[in-house]
């Protein structure tokens, strides 16, 4: 239903939940005060913090090789940069739900296993 804000949307103060399902499933997952951190990140008052703290990610992940550094960083980065960069957010919000498809069917294969 468009326009229709759940309860992650709304802590993230958006709207358009009809775009954001992955976002809204990955926040769902998350722990409680990780999703609170990430929902303050989210919001439009937190750009001072999130896009300089997305380019850090970003560049860490260029550098993951390194030890402390990972891989891991580059997608961390590039979700958190799509939240201003319009032309990211749907390839992100695309590219998050197909993990969590693949995640999804994984899980069934291996029989509710983690």
């Amino acid at each position: 239903m468009p326009g229709t804000s759940t309860p992650v949307a709304r802590e993230i103060g958006d709207n358009s939940a009809d775009d954001d399902v992955p976002l809204e499933r990955f926040l769902a997952g998350l722990p409680g005060p990780i999703r609170r951190a990430f929902a303050w990140a989210w919001c439009p008052e937190a750009r001072w913090a999130r896009i300089p703290a997305a380019i850090l990610l970003l560049f860490g992940g260029l550098l993951g090789v390194l030890p402390l550094l990972g891989f891991w960083m580059a997608p961390l980065g590039i979700l958190l940069l799509s939240a201003d960069v319009p032309v990211l957010r749907r390839p992100t919000m695309r590219a998050l739900g197909a993990v969590q498809r693949w995640w999804d069917l994984r899980h069934a294969r291996m029989g509710g296993r983690p």
